[in-house]
């Protein structure tokens, strides 16, 4: 028999090491997209690089421009439809849902998120575009197709976090609510959520890089034409995009460009996980 003490150090070891690797794995990532990426994007210029409106590789004009303003727009569109809805589902999951209801809703809202992206696509592809085509014009391949999509995709991320940073508030909030003579919606609305405020910002942020990052869905619906959209219904292309759409073809300069690009994407992901590192940290010093 191995001795308690023997296995317990065993398992630490091996903890340590798991969580080696997938630091390294991180760390390795990094350096391979900013020892190909840079190089580039100091060669086309950074100014020119990154606030140029024309991308034509075959003049060897490199500006992501358009680019950035497209996933910033499909963005902000996916958050502005998801996150209301996704915050507003994960309460009635929490607090107002019947037993009977919640035994069917939450495996739904957990097959939402094991559906792959280019069904998603496709549906974006058969559905949304002929809808947004028929309803506000255009050709249906558009930022507004791509937000909607978007924000359906993020929703089972933002409705699981927030359910559970919900569930995880304790009950005297909630309690101490009702004890006040608040009504059940009140103490929820008023005592609850707010408390679990930092667990549904986590969900939001984590939609945030889900949209952000997706690529294949949006391909199908977005319309993919590098010019910075005047219009919802104007066709756009983000960076996650135009990085799939031309790494298959590219060579020296224009490979170097493109992995430039996933440069700059991540730097936008590591600006929106510190954003919310500082003021998660900020709220937890405000509650001391």
């Amino acid at each position: 028999m191995i001795n308690k003490g023997i296995k317990e150090q065993v398992m630490k070891v091996v903890f340590i090491l798991t969580a080696c690797v997938s630091i390294a794995a991180v760390a390795l990532i990094c350096i391979f997209v900013f020892a190909n990426g840079l190089p580039g994007i100091l060669e086309i210029g950074v100014f020119k690089f990154l606030f140029g409106k024309t991308w034509r590789p075959a003049n060897n004009l490199y500006g992501i421009f358009p680019m950035i303003i497209g996933s910033i727009y499909v963005t902000a569109g996916a958050l502005i439809i998801g996150v209301p809805i996704g915050i507003l589902t994960a309460i009635f999951m929490a607090k107002f849902c019947p037993d009977s209801l919640y035994r069917f809703m939450k495996p739904a809202v957990d097959l939402l998120a094991g559906i792959p992206s280019v069904v998603y696509g496709f549906f974006g592809l058969v559905v949304l575009v002929p809808f947004v085509r028929e309803n506000f014009g255009g050709r249906g391949f558009s930022v507004l197709t791509a937000s909607v999509l978007l924000g359906i995709m993020i929703l089972p991320t933002i409705i699981s976090v927030s359910e559970a940073a919900i569930r995880a508030v304790p009950k005297n909030y909630y309690e101490g609510g009702l004890a006040l003579g608040a009504t059940h919606e009140r103490s929820v609305f008023h005592a609850t959520v707010p408390a679990a405020k930092s667990g549904i910002f986590a969900g939001i942020v984590l939609g945030v890089g889900r949209a952000i990052g997706e690529t294949m869905a949006v391909m199908m619906v977005a319309g993919n034409q590098a010019v910075i959209p005047n219009k919802l219904t104007a066709g756009v292309r983000t960076m996650t995009t135009n990085i799939v759409l031309e790494m298959g073809y590219a060579t020296d300069l224009h490979q170097e460009a493109l992995i430039g690009t996933a440069v700059v994407l991540f730097v936008f992901i590591l600006i929106i996980n510190l954003s919310f590192s500082l003021l998660k940290g900020r709220q937890a010093n405000d509650e001391d």
